[in-house]
């Protein structure tokens, strides 16, 4: 079984298409998977959301796809979060909040986009001088409690970096990196920023072993026009988002 694992979309309907396109011309997949946090973005937030739709993905729901269906769009809310809430249609913000936090789609797969038990906390990642890098063993171990002890393969996205982790005598953990995101700034305590380091949209490929044969991980960049949607968030006011998509890396004002 072939599995193409998606997440953190962003809004970014050209990254998008840019993925689905190579996906197609790789002889495409038996399953795709959408890890959430699809639409967030200064982009075209409707515009992905309707091709989602068309695509009937198995989904589950990020911590931006839940406030951006559910909360207020007052001061406290991340502006691309009131963006994209903005544009979407009450019945996109309601399919969006009702996508479930977890989801097996393949006997001991298991899809979630954070953690298992929480949309918004990092698995694999600690916070060290304002940049994410891996986690000690330890620490994720703990944060895999609420996991299923017959999972053997875990998806997550959030951390918009690609990872993939085997933990000993545990499940194999993969994070296929950022669709349409490759570099993101957060000033929740401790501040820090996300870096992907390229403008290319990543996404992954998990083939199932069977009959004694392992299990394949492929990490993928795809090439598209990042240019004309770092064009995009500068129309929406976002030069920061326009770095992040020409580069991969944010610029230094918004380093912590």
């Amino acid at each position: 079984m072939r599995i193409a694992v998606l997440a953190d979309i962003h809004g970014n309907v050209l990254a998008l298409d840019a993925v689905l396109d190579d996906l197609r011309h790789r002889g495409g997949a038996d399953l795709t998977v959408n890890l959430g946090d699809s639409v967030s973005g200064p982009l075209w937030p409707r515009e992905t959301m309707e091709r989602l739709e068309a695509l009937k993905l198995p989904t589950v729901r990020g911590n931006h796809d839940r406030r951006v269906a559910a909360d207020p769009a007052d001061e406290t809310m991340w502006a691309s979060d009131v963006y994209a809430q903005q544009r979407l249609t009450p019945a996109q913000r309601d399919a969006l909040f009702a996508q479930p936090l977890t989801l097996e789609i393949a006997p001991g797969v298991v899809a979630f986009h954070a953690r298992p038990d929480h949309d918004e906390k990092y698995l694999l990642d600690a916070i060290v001088d304002g940049q994410l890098v891996r986690a000690p063993l330890a620490t994720i171990r703990r944060r895999l409690k609420a996991l299923d002890p017959a999972c053997r393969i875990s998806l997550c996205g959030h951390s918009h970096r690609a990872e993939l982790i085997r933990i000993p005598d545990g499940p194999v953990i993969f994070n296929p990196g950022s669709i349409g995101c490759p570099a993101y700034d957060d000033d929740t305590p401790p501040a820090h920023v996300s870096e992907q380091g390229s403008p290319h949209a990543r996404y992954g490929i998990v083939t199932l072993g069977g009959a004694g044969q392992p299990d394949r991980f492929e990490m993928i960049a795809v090439d598209y026009d990042h240019e004309a949607a770092a064009r995009q968030a500068e129309q929406a006011g976002r030069p920061e988002w326009a770095h992040g998509l020409r580069t991969g890396f944010m610029p230094e004002a918004a380093r912590p």
